[in-house]
């Protein structure tokens, strides 16, 4: 039999207590000698060394190139505007076959069927006039842009280029009393407002939060780009020869995108400067290393969590538009409308600020997408002006394949130089449409700071249509 060695309880705890020694020295020694050897590394990409030739490192170049106060600010521009020329012009084709799909081939279908089963004029055009073909026309005019958009901002965040941005205006926006990551909010903005409001659940302070949000809407947004094309298409082109019409219509809607800033960054200041008065919050900045984007997750991602969810948000609102937009011009009063009603109600106003009753009419009745403003404003000045021969009815929105026709029943509707630029005007800066003011509403869960984000925008715009008409008016008399 072997025999059998016993240990004192002290014997057992000495022992345990030099293996631990032991084991945690080794596993000291080793985690030192790794952070030695990270920060030799970090040491040799970052601190130049006259002994030795600079080591070539891409990200350090690109940052020398992308936050330079040189060439920051000009690549900036360039490759936003790239984003949304991309998305411009990818999203015609997809939005016309939209359009042909669910306006041109299901609409006259449906149409077909509701003859077929007997169904009374007033509850087909209710139905299919009214409620379909505004959510049908917010679909087809909203959903390519969107997915166009989010997938190329979400691409770009990926790739580490929109810490990027924040860096280049952080400065700008501290001294309007704002948030340097406003900066990303404002640029989602420009995809869509709502989403852009959402987007400010990066700022952690209450106070630059709340200037993001109620700000946001100066963002030029998917649904107003449409409008501020067609409009300075058939106005401010036809100024200039037809070789520079095209140069003079992009410049002018440019303009408009970067006045939309200018006033962010003013009513940033105002807002932090008032009522939201409060110490500009310091963040600590990092930027990310460049990276490949991941674009298989970063299209789900851009779709499901944003493109899908603002859609659907602005289906519900246009659905309920369209049935407003249908009985306000099938419903009469003595002999006319309630659509003629208003518009000759509003239209000494509408004129004083150099825009007119129609205008106003449709941005009431479209305020749930400003995708459906140009069709809603056709249709009203047809039913208004008595127009024959355009259009399908009186409450049923259509647009012209023709610029030339579009500015034909403009001018028919009394339209001049002046109502097109405070047009592009008003769409800059009016009131955000509902589906933004509900997404406000549901980030701040405050019914007083979803009124003032709400009517502050759109006082301003009465202010600045105004003000412009009664310059252009007085340069006109001179």
């Amino acid at each position: 039999m072997s025999a059998t060695t016993t240990f004192t309880p002290e014997q057992i705890l000495k022992t345990a207590e030099a293996l631990r020694w032991q084991v945690g020295g080794a596993f000291h020694e080793s985690l030192m000698e790794a952070l030695y050897t990270d920060a030799a590394q970090i040491a040799d990409r970052a601190v130049a060394r006259p002994d030795k030739p600079p080591r070539f490192d891409l990200d350090r170049t690109l940052d020398r190139l992308v936050t330079s106060r040189t060439w920051g600010f000009p690549l900036m521009l360039l490759l936003l505007a790239v984003v949304f020329w991309i998305t411009i012009t990818g999203a015609n084709v997809p939005s016309g076959l939209l359009a042909q799909l669910l306006i041109d081939t299901i609409l006259p279908f449906l149409k077909a069927g509701a003859a077929a089963i007997g169904l009374p004029w007033w509850l087909s055009g209710f139905l299919l006039d009214g409620v379909y073909l505004a959510t049908a026309w917010v679909v087809s005019v909203m959903l390519p842009p969107m997915a166009i958009f989010f997938p190329l901002f979400t691409l770009l965040e990926d790739f580490g280029y929109l810490p990027r941005v924040a860096f280049n205006l952080d400065n700008l926006f501290r001294r309007a009393g704002a948030h340097g990551k406003q900066a990303l909010t404002m640029s989602m903005g420009f995809g869509c407002n709502a989403a852009g409001v959402v987007a400010t659940r990066i700022i952690d302070s209450p106070r630059e939060r709340l200037i993001a949000i109620i700000t946001n809407n100066f963002s030029l947004c998917n649904g107003r780009w449409p409008t501020q094309i067609l409009i300075a298409s058939i106005f401010l082109g036809a100024l200039a020869p037809a070789y520079l019409a095209g140069l003079i219509s992009a410049l002018g809607v440019l303009i408009i995108a970067l006045l939309g800033v200018f006033l962010a960054f003013a009513v940033s200041w105002g807002l932090s400067h008032t009522v939201l008065r409060g110490e500009v919050s310091t963040f600590h900045l990092e930027l990310p290393p460049y990276r490949p984007p991941r674009i298989w997750q970063t299209i789900y991602t851009s779709v499901i969590d944003r493109t899908l969810i603002v859609l659907w948000r602005a289906v519900v609102f246009a659905a309920p538009a369209g049935a407003i937009i249908w009985l306000s011009a099938n419903l009469t009063i003595a002999g006319a409308s309630i659509a003629e009603h208003l518009i000759n109600f509003l239209n000494p106003f509408g004129l004083l600020i150099g825009l007119n009753g129609v205008i106003l009419v449709a941005y009431i009745v479209a305020i749930p997408a400003n995708e459906i403003v140009i069709p809603t404003v056709l249709m009203l000045t047809v039913l208004a002006t008595g127009m024959t021969g355009v259009g399908a009815g009186a409450g049923v929105m259509f647009e012209l394949d023709s610029a030339g026709d579009v500015l034909a029943v403009l001018r028919g509707g009394g339209w001049t130089l002046l109502t097109a630029v405070n047009l592009m005007l008003f769409s800059l800066i009016h009131n955000p449409c509902s589906t933004t003011i509900y997404t406000i509403y549901r980030e701040t869960g405050s019914k007083r700071w979803t009124a003032v984000a709400a009517l502050l925008p759109l006082a301003m715009g009465f202010i600045v249509t105004f003000f412009v008409a009664q310059f252009w008016r007085l340069i006109a008399s001179l």
